[in-house]
């Protein structure tokens, strides 16, 4: 039962073709619903944040990595050829380190970020939801979530304030130098922006805005960073005054349209407004990269700033790494205990059977009068001659087919190794 990873991320795909392929929250259920329906498909489990969208599956015999991709073709409206340039399909060992990898933030578009984690729990416990999650990926996904906590206990990971929300901060203040005069506008609620907030907040802002379709989540979120709630209703007034605007929701459509950004521009009189959309789909209408005095980035651009900070991590990541590889050779060898476990069984079951056939006959002949000491006897004899039948039949034979690895072999699963006949002096 070999575990299967199929998917896409920030270094396969583009923005563009990411959003296409996303999966929001509230309909990730009916779609693992649909997933559970596919022949071959015995676990599965689906990551899917705005930088990945991974399957994480255990397959029958008769099952393929195809299933998952046609799934998700389907489920995304998405022809082969749109989606399979992207993707890519790890097996076993591969499989398994890239789950560690991405819930210890490894994988990340900024190296070691924490929010990862709970999101590739949102994963388990979805999965779990649709009864998806059988012996394998349960025991992977609680291995991962083990795994990542050491990554961050362990190693100084997550020692640097790099983060996207800071890349967005550290780019605001390379354009317009000091912040303590400019006024920031925050769309969305969740905790991309609570995170934003956190940080510019920090910065000594002159004014922090939080407009969110929630509005008690909006006033929730501006009394930490001591700013004001707005509705999204409000949203082209608030443009007007907006030096910096960042916007991460969960909207299927854009919440800023390129004429409403066009308005506000024209009412500022040429001061620039530098715009970051870190939704995935994209919350500000592309075509507006075009508005002159408009400074807008999408998630993908923020790479080079966040590059630079990632250099601080590399020696932690290598300990990282070194950990995960560790971790995920610990879960092969449970995986591969697997395969033993049903000859474990029918050799248990076989032997219970022999001494309880040698133990009721042992019973007819006290029974019939035979003296206890004799019945004893035959019953040592006749369970040690079943019991080592088996084994010494395949010794002989293999003496004779001249297999000399099944006899060496044999010391280890005999007991009859170097170190066993030291144990037992």
């Amino acid at each position: 039962m070999p575990v299967v990873s199929l998917g896409l991320n920030h270094k396969s795909a583009p923005l563009a073709v990411r959003e296409r392929v996303v999966f929001p929250s509230d309909r990730l259920d009916e779609a693992l619903a649909a997933l559970a329906a596919r022949p071959g498909v015995r676990e599965a489990a689906v990551l899917s944040t705005c930088n990945r969208t991974e399957i994480y599956a255990v397959l029958t015999p008769e099952g393929s990595p195809e299933v998952l991709q046609r799934w998700l073709e389907t489920q995304q409206a998405l022809g082969q050829d749109e989606l399979a340039p992207y993707l890519y399909t790890l097996h076993g060992r591969d499989a398994i380190v890239q789950l560690l990898r991405v819930a210890a933030g490894l994988d990340s578009l900024v190296l070691g970020e924490p929010q990862i984690l709970g999101q590739a729990k949102l994963a388990y416990h979805s999965a779990n939801r649709a009864g998806l999650l059988g012996q394998i990926l349960d025991r992977l996904f609680q291995h991962a979530f083990s795994v990542a906590k050491r990554v961050r206990t362990e190693t100084d990971i997550g020692a640097h304030p790099v983060s996207v929300a800071f890349a967005a901060v550290t780019l605001a203040r390379q354009i317009f130098g000091q912040l303590d005069k400019r006024q920031v506008l925050l769309i969305g609620a969740g905790e991309m922006i609570e995170l934003t907030a956190r940080h510019f907040y920090e910065q000594g802002m002159a004014g922090i805005q939080v407009a969110n379709r929630n509005l008690p989540r909006a006033e929730q979120l501006a009394a930490l960073c001591h700013g004001q709630a707005l509705s999204l209703d409000d949203l082209p007034a608030a443009l007007r005054q907006a030096d910096i605007v960042v916007s991460c929701t969960a909207s299927d459509t854009a919440i800023v349209s390129r004429a409403t950004l066009a308005q506000a521009l024209g009412q500022r009189r040429r001061q620039p407004m530098f715009v970051v959309d870190l939704a995935v789909p994209r919350d500000i209408e592309p075509s507006a990269e075009n508005l002159a005095d408009l400074y807008l980035y999408t998630i993908d651009d923020l790479r080079e700033v966040i590059d630079h900070g990632l250099r601080s991590r590399a020696v932690a990541a290598d300990q990282a790494e070194r950990l995960v590889d560790d971790q995920a050779a610990r879960f092969m060898d449970w995986v591969r205990t697997l395969d033993a476990v049903g000859a474990i069984r029918r050799y248990r079951q076989q032997a219970e059977r022999q001494r309880d056939e040698a133990l009721a006959q042992a019973q007819r002949q006290l029974a019939a009068g035979q003296p206890a000491q004799k019945t004893l006897d035959e019953l040592a004899h006749r369970l040690t001659r079943k019991l080592l039948h088996p084994p010494t039949m395949g010794l002989r034979d293999a003496a004779r087919s001249g297999d000399v690895e099944i006899i060496r072999q044999s010391h280890t699963l005999l007991g009859l190794d170097d170190q066993h006949d030291k144990d037992n002096e």
